[in-house]
């Protein structure tokens, strides 16, 4: 069975709520974009062989970046949907035996200790696995009209993070099963759960964040700064 490791990049997504001129994954930290940042997370480790970045076929941005003449980095067309451009970067893989780790284009703050975890639980598992962190705060559900319903019960309520790593064959079918049957898929792993698998919850550092709010910028250049002094 295949031993390729492969990570996917979905970064069609134009960050809507970040009200930029531009897709979040090209606002800059330290010199350079965010998913320059986070492919160079992905690359720098050693199981990773290569990059599918998946970005929107008129995206003027990411072949002026050093990373389009990379070639450990492969380019192709995503889609509306993240799972359009999770299935593209699939179909560049072409080996349903190898193994993908779908990385956030916003996570630029991956750290190794964290892959490696990831790499080991999901290689153990039947079902792949995902790095997630625990619910720390009292969780609210709201009643619909912006007042408390209820208090929820935050034991064994994780965060879902990425990577989340499985064999290419099982995530893309457990994505075409759950898409027809008009499944929610907000994640790769809801795509497994829908068709009644249970990957792996690794637990994960909260600082591996997602760039998705304006004030998140500053938060990410100030992990981004430690992880990479930590690792000199």
């Amino acid at each position: 069975m295949s031993s390729e490791m492969i990570a996917v990049v979905p970064a069609a997504g134009v960050g809507s709520r970040m009200a930029a001129d531009r897709p979040k994954q090209y606002l800059q930290i330290a010199g350079k974009t965010i998913l320059e940042h986070t492919v160079a997370r992905l690359l720098k480790h050693p199981s990773i062989e290569r990059v599918v970045v998946a970005v929107s076929p008129d995206d003027p941005y990411f072949p002026a970046l050093p990373l389009a003449s990379d070639p450990r980095v492969e380019r192709v067309n995503g889609g509306a949907e993240r799972a359009d451009s999770v299935f593209a970067g699939l179909a560049a893989i072409g080996d349903s035996n190898a193994w993908v780790l779908v990385h956030d284009a916003a996570r630029p703050c991956l750290r190794h200790e964290d892959l490696d975890k990831l790499i080991a639980a999901a290689k153990a598992s039947e079902f792949g696995a995902i790095l997630a962190a625990p619910v720390r705060d009292t969780m609210k559900r709201g009643n619909g009209s912006g007042a408390i319903a209820q208090t929820v019960d935050r034991s064994d309520l994780w965060h879902a993070l990425t990577p989340q790593m499985f064999r290419a064959g099982q995530l893309k079918q457990a994505l075409e099963s759950a898409l027809a049957d008009g499944a929610v898929v907000t994640d790769e792993a809801s795509a497994l759960e829908h068709c009644g698998m249970t990957p792996q919850l690794v637990a994960g550092r909260a600082d591996n964040l997602k760039v998705t709010q304006p004030e998140d910028l500053a938060l990410a250049a100030f992990y981004l700064e430690n992880l990479l002094r930590d690792e000199q």
